[in-house]
């Protein structure tokens, strides 16, 4: 299957010369700079996602609303890992040539890249954890989906994929997050709400200030609420 979009009149290859033509009349500091994006950039900004995503909603919701969010944002970083290992397979398998390789006039703003185009791991990664942020705050999934798409648009315009490369790691992504959710929150939910009644530890779910708020919430939880007489019964989450 090496042969794939080896024509120069497929679609997928003319929509890579567009996209990726692009960087021939851009200026050097600008392809300098998606460069960098593609490559980092992007995949920084969705780490400080994730953990902007945390921050928010252990402070804000009841207790069984950070622990359900706080267990699809460990699910997320998870999901990714699986998808980049049924990634390795997938690229043995079809075995498909960066695209510089095969075709002429490509602008490579990233050189050495000897491995397979198919499928993307920078677009699974994104989508990936796209859909399990979506699946945590809705908010912070779709800014995340964003975010995976401008990757996907970089790694076309750097000449390093196919768009095809893009739409099967995005189709990766989000089947390995969605589709084995169920089943990861099953398990991660009850050792994220043994996190939450932790005395030392409850903070990487709960805030101090929201959980003081909610406190009498605990019990749904099965979390113990030494002041459950006191005059924080009554509390609004912060």
């Amino acid at each position: 299957m090496a042969g794939l979009a080896a024509d120069g009149l497929n679609p997928d290859v003319g929509l890579l010369y567009d996209i990726n033509g692009l960087a021939k009349d851009a200026p050097a500091w600008f392809d300098r700079t998606m460069e960098f994006v593609g490559e980092y950039g992007i995949m920084l900004a969705m780490v400080l996602v994730v953990l902007w995503c945390w921050w928010s909603v252990r402070r804000r919701g009841t207790a069984e609303e950070s622990v359900s969010a706080v267990a699809g944002l460990i699910w997320t970083p998870l999901a990714a890992g699986i998808a980049l290992l049924i990634n390795i397979p997938i690229r043995g398998f079809v075995e498909r040539p960066r695209p510089f390789l095969d075709h002429e006039g490509i602008e490579i703003l990233v050189k050495g890249k000897t491995d397979y185009s198919f499928v993307s791991d920078h677009a699974t990664i994104a989508m990936a954890i796209a859909a399990g942020l979506f699946i945590a705050h809705r908010r912070f999934g779709l800014a995340a989906l964003g975010l995976a798409v401008a990757e996907g648009f970089c790694r076309v315009y750097m000449g390093v994929h196919y768009p095809t490369d893009v739409i099967g790691g995005f189709a990766l992504g989000t089947a390995a997050a969605l589709l084995l959710a169920p089943l990861a929150l099953a398990l991660l939910t009850p050792l994220v709400s043994a996190i939450a009644a932790s005395r030392h530890f409850g903070w990487v779910v709960r805030s101090k200030r929201a959980a003081a708020g909610t406190a009498p919430r605990a019990e749904t939880l099965g979390i113990p609420d030494p002041r459950a007489d006191g005059p924080g019964e009554n509390g609004l989450a912060a």
